[in-house]
Order: structure tokens, then sequence, then C-alpha cells
């Protein structure tokens, strides 16, 4: 009788269920992945990873716009989705008017200037946090390769010498950087570059299962918990980086740095007006616990 109740008085059993309603996703903003989409590790250098869905009848086949490269893509979200936030008619309107002027040859630089500003007005109203970290630090480490080697990937290539290249990007869920190197034996001398130029990351050595496979370093920083601290850990890996630059490649190096000097280095996350904490973390001395002090 009580089974009976029950069943009568909740006959949609599955109406509350996580993905079992309808619901288009046409003018959501949302993160995506690698799992979203085929491309080398890191990305490509003109996405920010940070899009909005112009066609999201179905998850699994949604037409969206990069807001930073504002090009067109087809991505799967039928998993592992984050929505960040949801634009107006009018804007949604305005963005598919500008792709369809781009599409019929003009106004590319204007729809990529659009979506890109369009991406920081939406982080700015969502704000730092777990869900919008990984955006923020990709649009960070953008900044870096191109200052250091802009190319087509979101990652920066360092000469070791004898024809060996290590190639980093960045993890953005892990807010770790991945040292892509082809060998296959630990090499002592990168180990402790590595170590040199990263002193507050723990540095892993990644081991592959399968004899012969490349090894991979990962240097892991603590996760930023605000903006501010973002920007000072993408800033310490670009010391990093730069350092590792200057030992192996000192041309390369001369000619960067005068370039930087000359121009200053990218920050967009520094144009960024976001409400944060009046406070900021001071790492307490285990040796001497009064030592932090706060400036």
């Amino acid at each position: 009788m009580t089974g009976t109740m029950v069943h009568d008085a909740r006959p949609e059993a599955m109406g509350d269920v996580p993905g079992v309603c309808e619901l288009p996703l046409t003018r959501a903003i949302v993160q995506y992945r690698d799992v979203h989409e085929v491309d080398s590790p890191g990305g490509r250098i003109e996405d920010v990873g940070l899009a909005a869905v112009v066609d999201g009848r179905f998850a699994a086949a949604s037409e969206v716009i990069d807001l930073g490269s504002g090009q067109l893509k087809q991505l799967d979200l039928s998993t592992e989705l984050v929505v960040l936030d949801w634009i107006y008619e009018p804007t949604a309107a305005h963005l598919a008017s500008l792709v369809t002027a781009a599409a019929i040859g003009g106004g590319r630089d204007e729809l990529r200037r659009y979506a890109f500003r369009l991406g920081l007005r939406v982080l700015e109203r969502v704000g730092y946090g777990p869900l919008s970290r990984p955006t923020f630090l990709r649009i960070g480490f953008r900044d870096i390769c191109r200052d250091l080697d802009l190319h087509e990937g979101t990652s920066i290539r360092v000469s070791l010498g004898e024809g060996q290249i290590t190639r980093a990007h960045l993890d953005y869920d892990a807010c770790a950087l991945v040292f892509r190197t082809a060998l296959s034996d630990p090499d002592a001398r990168l180990e402790h570059a590595l170590l040199e130029a990263f002193p507050d990351a723990d540095l892993m050595r990644l081991v592959p299962e399968h004899s012969g496979a490349s090894l991979k370093y990962q240097a892991r920083h603590p996760l930023p918990e605000t903006l501010r601290e973002a920007r000072s850990v993408l800033e310490s890996m670009r010391h990093g980086i730069t350092s590792l630059v200057a030992r192996y490649e000192p041309a390369r190096y001369r000619a960067l740095d005068q370039l930087v000097d000359t121009f200053g280095a990218r920050e967009t996350l520094g144009t960024l007006s976001l409400h944060e904490p009046a406070v900021r973390a001071v790492r307490v001395n285990r040796a001497s616990p009064t030592s932090g002090t706060v400036h």
C-alpha cells in the first residue's frame, strides 16, 4: 500500500536526474577541455577555452565561438560540461551578425575583438573561483607564450642542445607546467635545471609504464585561490621559463629580453576589475612561525 502511494505521488521518477531534461545550450558560456576537441596539448594560442554556444540544440554536436579567437568550432559538450554564464538575446544576435559578416569575407578582426571583450566581461561578472580558474590560467599563460614563443600552440619550446628540445604547456586544471621530452631515461641535467627554475613547485617525473616511451616532467604549483594569487603563480612560471631560456639559449634570451623591455610584458589578467577579498595569504615559516609578514 505504501509503495503504491509513493509510486502514484511521483510518476516521473527520473524527472530530477541530471542529464535527463532537454535544456538547449544556445546562448550558454561554456568552458571546453581537451575531452571536447582534438588539439595539441595546451590548445591553440588563439583560443582561450571559453566559448559562446550559438547552436546548442544537441549537446553532442554544438556549434560554438571561442571567445579568444572568434573561430567557430563544433564540440561535444555532452560530458564534463561547465556552464559559467548565459548571454542575452541581443548579444547573441549581434554575435551572430558578426559571424555572418566574417564568413562573407570581412570583419574577422572585429569579431575577434568583440568576442574577446565579451569573454573578459563574462569573467569579470562570474569572478574568480574553482570553476573559472582554468580559464584565467589559460589566458595568463597565453600571454607568456606570446611573449616568449609565439606559434600556433599554447606551449613554449626550449632547445637543450644537441638536437634535444623540451616543450612546456600548462595543465590548467592542475596548475602544473608539463615539460615534454624525447627522453626515455631520466635526465639529471634537465631535472637540476627545472628544480632551480621552479623552487616553489613540486617537480614530478612522469614515468611511462611502457618501455621506450618518452618521459615528462611536471612542475606542480599550488592552486591559486584568488586572482592575485593566480597572477603571482603565473609570474613565477614566466620567471622560471625565462631562466631556462637564459640557461640554454642565451642569444634567444637577450633578444626576448630586449623585446619585453621595450614593449612590456603582456598581462591581460591585470586589466580585469574583480572584487576580491581585502586580505592575502602569507605562508607561515615552520622554523619561525611569526616571521611571515604582510606588506
